[in-house]
């Protein structure tokens, strides 16, 4: 692979718009840049999940998760392109039941914590459903990938399941939502 990006910075963003993969220029606020920045802030925080420690395992995992969201964002900047299948959703589905089969089943909704590393990837799972919402807002007037929102909806649950198991295993606890704790 050559030198792909020899110069960063090239003043054609400073008017609002931003280059996608086929060299056309869509404004940064639009629906797909929207879901293109998502993806990205989700990858960052799993890049901060990894740095807080996890399994040889988990960190493998999460570092594949890491590349099928830059494949996730690839393909958001290459219109028509389509890189993202069901076999990504089969592994996450295949990740979420063996982590899963861990934990005690809930009884009632957490609230995002139970230890730094858990909080961190309750963050991510908030940032990927704000994702998927942007996506699937794109497919409401562009053609999309079904199998990507799929993607981000299995993320988020991969996630969460992830959070419950890093809580435990790292000393933390799970606080349980108490419907009415104020009142």
């Amino acid at each position: 692979m050559g030198n792909r990006l020899t110069k960063i910075y090239t003043r054609t963003g400073d008017d609002g718009t931003t280059g996608l993969g086929d060299g056309s220029r869509v404004d940064k606020t639009s629906a797909r840049i929207e879901a293109m920045g998502d993806i990205d802030e989700v990858n960052s925080l799993v890049g901060l999940l990894l740095t807080l420690g996890t399994g040889a395992a988990l960190r493998e995992q999460l570092i594949d998760v890491q590349h099928a969201l830059f494949d996730a964002g690839g393909e958001l900047s290459l219109p028509g392109k389509l890189l993202i299948t069901e076999k990504y959703v089969l592994r996450l589905e295949q990740a979420i039941d063996q982590y899963n089969s861990r934990l005690p089943a809930l009884q009632e909704f957490i609230l995002p914590g139970g230890s730094e590393a858990a909080a961190v990837c309750h963050l991510a799972r908030a940032v990927c459903r704000r994702a998927e919402r942007h996506l699937v807002q794109l497919g409401r007037t562009e053609t999309t990938n079904p199998q990507t929102s799929i993607f981000l909806n299995r993320l988020s649950d991969l996630l969460f399941v992830v959070a419950r198991c890093l809580a435990r295993e790292q000393g933390g606890t799970e606080i349980y939502w108490d419907k009415g704790r104020l009142l």
